[in-house]
């Protein structure tokens, strides 16, 4: 019984890395072995990208099915293929999705290089109107950002996805207030930049909220470490002056460092 459930196992393994069909072939043999096994009636096995690749049938070959599928992504994705990229994007998340590498990767791939597929395909940057190069960018991005959530309920404490989030919000999205908060939310998870800390007030100040920017900086101050030259104090300190400044505070209420 081993021998044969590792031989079918091989064989759904063989079909993932040669691209076949797999829906086609995986699916009858699934739905017979479950049929002939009910402790593998599990509603909650899922299925890799819908192809009827099930993780509990695949187990330990998760990880080298969803390596395997990574290589074939990067070949899509330097032939521009979108279809086939995105398939194997999702592909490899839902196999394998314990690799935070895989997401972030993934959600700047769409959220960067599909736009500008898209853009090329329908007929280049010169020729497409900036309103449609604009929707492209909000979809693809958008898309991007669920990928990211999903990402989410397998790292929730993971400071590079909220970055990402910031960043895709900032840069194709526009949307200064949902980067901030993102900022500040990679901010609050274990080993994060201190750079999020620092945009997070920076991009409240260009939101035209001077005076949150400042409280939060100020807060943010005493928190960084002297001995660490990324932690950036004295940077953040020069911004606390000029938030004072621009923002008109008294000589005597003005921020005084312990140290």
């Amino acid at each position: 019984m081993k021998s044969k459930g590792l031989t079918l196992l091989l064989a759904i393994v063989s079909l993932v890395v040669a691209g076949a069909g797999l829906g086609k072939f995986v699916e009858p043999v699934w739905r017979a072995t479950r049929e002939a096994e009910p402790a593998l009636r599990l509603d909650s096995a899922a299925a890799a990208a819908g192809q009827g690749v099930t993780l509990a049938l695949l187990g330990g070959f998760r990880a080298l099915v969803a390596d395997a599928s990574w290589v074939r992504m990067y070949v899509a994705w330097e032939a521009r293929d979108l279809p086939a990229t995105e398939t194997l994007l999702g592909l490899v998340t839902t196999l394998d999705p314990r690799p935070v590498y895989f997401w972030l990767n993934s959600a700047r791939i769409m959220a960067y290089d599909f736009p500008a597929w898209r853009i090329e395909t329908a007929g280049g940057f010169t020729a497409v109107s900036p309103a449609i190069q604009a929707k492209f960018k909000q979809q693809q991005g958008e898309a991007a950002l669920q990928q990211i959530d999903r990402a989410m309920r397998y790292h929730p404490l993971s400071a590079d996805l909220w970055v990402e989030r910031a960043n895709i919000q900032l840069n194709q999205l526009k949307d200064l207030a949902g980067a901030a908060e993102s900022y500040r939310r990679a901010w609050q998870q274990p080993r994060a930049p201190y750079f999020a800390a620092r945009l997070h007030g920076e991009l409240l100040r260009r939101a035209g909220r001077s005076a949150e920017a400042l409280a939060w900086l100020v807060k943010l101050h005493p928190e960084l470490p002297t001995n660490d030259e990324g932690a950036g104090g004295p940077v953040v300190l020069g911004r606390i002056r000029d938030l004072e400044r621009e923002l008109a505070v008294p000589a005597n209420n003005r921020y005084q460092p312990a140290r």
